[in-house]
């Protein structure tokens, strides 16, 4: 279990990393997901990126608990985004996927908060 742990712990830091840094190279693609009714949209993304990028890599340092934790209240917070998607065509569209998708996509959030809560322990 040590062996798969330690596997998912850099799987997870690549790949939060990897969409953390992609929040600041493509910023467009993440602006269709942020709810029309929060304010400063463009700054959020890059807030959620910075963050990503920084809870990823914490995962690989001794403040693995807390960037767990981080990473938690992370995807808590831009849950809001996976419920605008599912609501809205245009969003949608523009990510090109449909809203069946959407709809699938939106529980795996809770997959990612357990593997996190996984990695305070």
């Amino acid at each position: 279990m040590k062996l798969i742990k330690r596997i998912s712990i850099y799987i997870m830091c690549f790949f939060y990393v990897k969409i953390g840094i992609d929040h600041f190279v493509n910023p467009d693609y993440y602006l269709n997901m942020v709810p029309s009714y929060l304010k400063f949209q463009h700054e959020l993304v890059l807030i959620s990126g910075v963050f990503e990028v920084l809870f990823g890599i914490g995962l690989l340092t001794k403040y693995r608990k807390y960037s767990a934790i981080g990473l938690i209240l992370l995807l808590i917070a831009v849950f809001p985004a996976n419920i605008f998607l599912i609501q809205n065509e245009h969003a949608q569209t523009v990510m090109n996927i449909d809203k069946n998708t959407a709809i699938i996509r939106a529980p795996f959030q809770l997959v990612f908060i357990a593997i996190a809560y996984w990695h305070s322990r």
